[in-house]
């Protein structure tokens, strides 16, 4: 395949949860620029609607509108967040703060994720919780009153910082938190301090005072780089050419993909590097390359964790073997993520081994060829339509309309991509 042109991928994918949040905490009207509309996106908007914010439809190309009454309202029925993990978490924080209480519920998917590990902390802080199915949805939230927080984290996780961040907020507390390994994405961390909130880091702890105020805003969601992330791939997989991704969100706690990419000899330029509401933003131009294995750190895996099924069918295809240390988290995603990715790399043809929490990968040059099974998983869908644009391979995937909780579109944007142009 020949790549060339110029596209641009969908709005920041953690950022328009949580502007659309924010939005909703205001008192007053926000617009919100490039927002994403996947179902992940629209199951937040859907959500705050139900809490009593006025939010217009997400549409590609459309500003988004959002009228906040400065405290959310009582739900009159069932919050179903659909399959994101992201909007189920980030409401928990919120809602803990709010006197009333309210049930959350999702698909079948979400409904196995853990929640313990966010409604602890919120417990300690004052938040009581009824659990309907053990340590996943439905769950309901009693919400009211809170406690300051001083909380060290089970695992490094921007949905659980992010909810804890939160909870503080709408509670008006302070909340000091301490991840044990990396640094998870901080979109949270720098949209408070734009609000005014009073965050600090001092040794290895993250501490938010209640100084700011949530006020009516105007932003530009950058393009998401998660999604950015599956395009590199196929370029650096392409035979020929050069591909230019426009307006990505270049925030440091998301592009260890990229550091990873350089290790492995595809270097991808930055150019058009400007600021907006704290977030770096710059066009990627990529071209194809012949790779070889490396080794992620276990330091690394916050930065890149849905990255990780991109890497590795990337990796499927460099020379040597990659490893990922400590990636047993993957295990809790919208599947099995590891176990998953595991079997689909052997279904296509490549060598891939778990041994313990850490994944290896074996590069090998005959074309990649089998059955992919996705479990509805959208990173899985994505990774492996990107591994099918190699030359000669024959890749069935049996759900890539899943790709739509995350990339709008993505199918169409990744078969274009020969064509060249701009879209």
């Amino acid at each position: 395949m020949r790549v060339a042109g110029n596209v641009r991928v969908p709005g920041d994918k953690s950022i328009t949860h949580r502007v659309l949040l924010l939005a909703a905490l205001a008192r007053g009207s926000s617009r919100i620029r490039g927002a994403l509309t996947s179902l992940d996106a629209r199951s937040t908007a859907r959500i705050l609607r139900q809490l009593g914010a006025t939010v217009s439809p997400l549409r590609g190309g459309a500003v988004a509108q959002v009228d906040g009454h400065g405290r959310l309202r009582r739900p009159d029925r069932i919050l179903d967040c659909g399959n994101s993990g992201t909007t189920t978490r980030l409401t928990l924080g919120v809602l803990a703060g709010h006197d009333f209480a309210a049930t959350l519920t999702g698909d079948r998917s979400l409904r196995r994720r853990p929640m313990r590990r966010v409604t602890t902390p919120l417990g300690a802080m004052g938040a009581r919780f009824t659990e309907h199915n053990g340590d996943g949805l439905p769950l309901t939230i009693h919400g009211g009153p809170l406690e300051p927080l001083r909380y060290q984290l089970p695992v490094s996780s921007a949905q659980i910082k992010s909810a804890l961040l939160l909870a503080g907020i709408a509670g008006n507390v302070e909340v000091s938190l301490r991840e044990p390994q990396g640094c998870s994405r901080d979109h949270t961390e720098r949209l408070l301090r734009a609000f005014g909130y009073d965050l600090t880091e001092n040794d290895g702890w993250i501490t938010s005072k209640p100084t700011g105020r949530i006020e009516p805003f105007t932003i530009d969601v950058p393009g998401d780089p998660s999604s950015a992330a599956f395009l590199v791939g196929a370029a650096l997989l392409a035979e020929s050419g050069s591909l230019r991704i426009s307006g990505v969100g270049l925030n440091p706690t998301r592009t260890g993909f990229l550091e990873v990419l350089a290790r492995m000899g595809g270097l991808v330029h930055i150019e058009n590097l400007s600021d907006q509401f704290g977030e770096p933003v710059g066009d990627l131009v990529v071209q194809p390359a012949s790779l070889g294995g490396t080794e992620v750190t276990a330091e690394e895996i916050p930065g890149l964790i849905d990255e990780i099924p991109l890497l590795a069918v990337v990796a499927s295809r460099a020379a040597g073997i990659t490893t990922f240390r400590q990636v047993g988290e993957l295990r809790v995603k919208e599947s099995d993520r590891l176990g998953l990715l595991t079997e689909n790399l052997r279904a296509v043809g490549a060598r891939a081994e778990v041994h313990g929490d850490d994944l290896l990968v074996e590069g090998g040059e005959r074309p990649p060829a089998g059955a992919v099974r996705t479990a509805a998983d959208h990173r899985l869908a994505m990774a492996f339509a990107v591994l099918g644009t190699v030359p000669g391979a024959r890749v069935e995937i049996d759900d890539l309309a899943c790709a739509a909780v995350s990339f709008p579109g993505f199918p169409e944007t990744l078969s274009r991509l020969s064509a060249g142009g701009t879209w």
